[in-house]
């Protein structure tokens, strides 16, 4: 616990600092995107959007609050696999060659991080935290904010299990660097994917995701929610099979199966009220 509150005391003196970062993180992706979304729509849409402002809250609130939760989950994970993994098998990890542990890490994530979201989308309650990120009728690159800060912690927590129980983070050979540098890669990639730009991928498309699978997901079409959920390798997906990409097609109709409230709070809030019958 002492841990933890001394990592929340870093993360509340850090706040200023991650603010200022994210405005700049903005600002670069909204002249790298918008003019890519400019160049290449799918479908022509305006700049200023309905929403855009709602987006850009989403936006701070999912990079400022999601960590402090993030924190105490992780540290209940590490404190769980300590009493059920032998100290011999971390001691094992460790050994093994960096190049090994870094793709297990990426490798296992995705894994898990498929599970977490198709979870998000088959439990009723998880569904409506989840819904707020498929409430878009329009899909561009600033969607992908829109997420409900518990719908984050959750995905995190899950996809971080494999990756804790399992030690591959034990030694002090540079592994911390290299997932500082995955992650900002991964979260640079999840903007990407949600670019309204009309780009077919060829041969890459069956290595990693791509926008043209991930619209999919966000289609509102008989079965398309239930579809393409890993975050990088899309062949986890045929493993699974929920695997769906119609040839050289983008989606015509985007958004979840219900309405949400139209304001931010309520929106955060709608999780913990009963959706009508």
């Amino acid at each position: 616990m002492s841990d933890v509150l001394r990592q929340w005391q870093a993360l509340t003196a850090s706040l200023p600092v991650k603010a200022l970062g994210l405005a700049a993180w903005l600002l670069a992706m909204a002249l790298v995107f918008g003019l890519l979304e400019r160049r290449f729509p799918i479908r022509p849409q305006r700049f200023l959007r309905q929403r855009l402002a709602q987006d850009v809250g989403y936006y701070f609130l999912g990079g400022l609050v999601p960590p402090f939760l993030t924190v105490a989950a992780t540290a209940a994970l590490v404190w769980f696999a300590s009493g059920l993994v032998p100290a011999s098998f971390y001691a094992w990890v460790a050994s093994l060659p960096f190049a090994v542990r870094v793709g297990a890490m990426v490798l296992l994530g995705d894994v898990a991080f498929y599970w977490a979201h198709r979870w998000s989308h088959e439990n009723e309650w998880l569904w409506r935290m989840h819904a707020v990120h498929h409430s878009p009728t329009e899909l561009d690159w600033l969607v992908n904010t829109r997420a409900h800060p518990l719908d984050l912690v959750f995905a995190r927590a899950v996809s971080a299990v494999p990756i804790v129980v399992l030690g591959i983070r034990q030694g002090n050979d540079g592994l911390d660097a290299a997932v500082a540098v995955y992650l900002a890669l991964t979260t640079l990639w999840a903007f990407f994917v949600h670019t309204n730009v009309r780009w077919h991928l060829g041969w890459l498309e069956q290595v990693v995701v791509t926008p043209a699978f991930h619209h999919w997901h966000h289609a509102n079409l008989p079965g398309t929610l239930s579809r393409n959920y890993a975050s990088l390798f899309p062949w986890i997906d045929r493993v699974f099979g929920t695997y769906h990409l119609p040839a050289r097609q983008f989606p015509t109709t985007y958004g979840a199966d219900r309405e949400l409230p139209q304001t931010l709070g309520a929106q955060l809030a709608s999780p913990f009220r009963k959706p009508p019958s």
